[in-house]
């Protein structure tokens, strides 16, 4: 017959296991809601970067303490309506050879988009081909994917990125549902960039 101190031994260690499982689980998920976020591409808007089903972490924290900047990975809020185009751009229709120059007033609390910053506060920018021309000069993309005569691939009126706004593009140019149709992200719709790619494993690795 077991003791009566084996007993009292026995669920001790039950209860320290209980214990060490119920803090690491809170560890855990502390840090996926105050630091580090994983996230799965859901389309091909930026490919070849990203790929669709491809999943991310995203830094929660790194905002807190620094802007984003123009290249920066970003996963944030989009206007509300924007993942069925039910949404127009904040200054109302503008003309064909621009972008959305204001942002949508209503932005959505429970979609993420993921995009890639190509202007900032105060820039002016225009699109030709699907490149960005980012205060007049025409930026070196290696990332882009070829517009191929998508919506918006040409864009040569300037606009000016209002202040505490970032202009997003994804970068599979003719197939992305980006700024250019929805106008500047606000700065409190920004989530965290990206960082890393962990899977699948063939595709680990920094952003």
């Amino acid at each position: 017959m077991a003791s009566k101190a084996s007993g009292t031994s026995a669920g001790s260690s039950l209860l320290e296991l209980i214990v060490i499982v119920a803090v690491a689980l809170g560890l855990a998920l502390g840090i996926q809601a105050l630091l580090v976020k994983p996230y799965k591409i859901p389309s091909k808007s930026m490919v070849p970067t990203l790929l669709e089903g491809d999943r991310v972490l995203v830094n929660r924290i790194g905002m807190r303490f620094g802007d984003p900047e123009v290249g920066d990975v970003i996963v944030f809020h989009p206007p509300r309506g924007a993942e069925e185009f039910d949404v127009m751009c904040g200054s109302g229709r503008v003309p064909d050879d621009q972008a959305c120059d204001r942002p949508t007033k209503e932005q959505s609390e429970d979609q993420n988009y993921i995009k890639r910053v190509v202007a900032g506060p105060g820039d002016t920018l225009a699109v030709v081909d699907g490149h960005v021309v980012l205060n007049g000069k025409q930026q070196r993309e290696p990332f882009a994917e070829p517009c191929g005569g998508g919506e918006k691939c040409d864009l040569p009126k300037p606009i000016t990125v209002p202040a505490d706004h970032y202009f997003m593009m994804g970068d599979n140019r003719g197939a992305s549902n980006d700024s250019r149709f929805w106008g500047p992200v606000p700065r409190d719709s920004v989530i965290g960039p990206a960082f890393a790619t962990y899977w699948p494993p063939s595709r680990v690795g920094g952003l």
